[in-house]
């Protein structure tokens, strides 16, 4: 048997103990399941809280110091403090101490570490959409938002109908990147237990010994899902593109 033929039987060998024996593969497939779970439950939650917060961040900077006097700009004033001290606590902490804390010690008595995972980067991911949709938002101009309340639309309705759907489009890229990101970062969901995409590699590895295999797996995975949100993202904004043209 030629070198070339033992090296191809070794990774046959490597690749039924990895992922044949025992079904192994599906630690792989429940993984990647999980952390699709927690991706898309943090994702809504993120993007529930970003806007809610660039709303309010954007509505304290637009409305002039005189309308920030009365019982309503106090509220915004202290919503908006809460906002930026909010902002800044989440941002300027790692996401693994976040998930940490929030296990261990502010829902410590919650039996569903799914639903942990999934609020803890929700709230994290939040802070960074907010600052997206905040950008998004200020980079509208501000005759918008007089046009609409020219006709009689309230702030809400004006910031619904005119605002947020020209914002939405103006931060798409940026939100890609940002699930791109919290999709990611839920590879260490597994620090709570959790048997995530990345943990299941790491099981796989503790059971056979053989590290390269079942990592390289799971940084294969990654990349082709990271590969298709980016092609999908690219085919969006060529329509967008298309309908700015007509």
């Amino acid at each position: 048997m030629s070198r070339i033929e033992m090296q191809i039987q070794e990774l046959k060998d490597q690749v039924t103990l990895c992922f044949v024996d025992e079904n192994r593969w599906q630690f792989i497939v429940d993984g990647l399941l999980m952390t699709f779970k927690i991706t898309l439950g943090a994702l809504v939650l993120g993007l529930v809280i970003g806007i809610l917060l660039s709303i309010i961040r954007s509505a304290h900077d637009q409305i002039g110091k005189k309308a920030l006097q009365g019982p309503g700009g106090l509220l915004l004033r202290l919503l908006n403090g809460a906002a930026k001290l909010y902002l800044t606590v989440i941002r300027g902490t790692p996401t693994l101490v976040q998930l940490l804390l929030m296990y261990f010690v502010f829902l410590k008595d919650w039996d569903n570490k799914v639903s942990v995972a999934i609020l803890s980067f929700g709230i994290n991911s939040g802070a960074y959409v907010a600052e997206i949709f905040r950008s998004g938002i200020m980079s509208i101009d501000k005759g918008q938002m007089e046009a609409g309340r020219s006709l009689g639309l309230g702030y809400v309705k004006t910031m619904q109908k005119i605002i947020l759907p020209q914002a939405f489009k103006n931060t798409l890229p940026a939100l890609v990147n940002e699930m791109i990101t919290l999709f990611k970062e839920t590879s260490i969901s597994g620090y709570i237990g959790l048997n995530e995409l990345t943990r299941g590699g790491n099981i796989i590895q503790s059971a056979t010994f053989s590290p390269f295999l079942p990592l390289m797996a799971v940084a294969v995975i990654y990349l082709a899902i990271v590969m298709f949100i980016t092609w999908i993202m690219g085919l969006i904004e060529r329509r967008l593109r298309e309908s700015d043209r007509r």
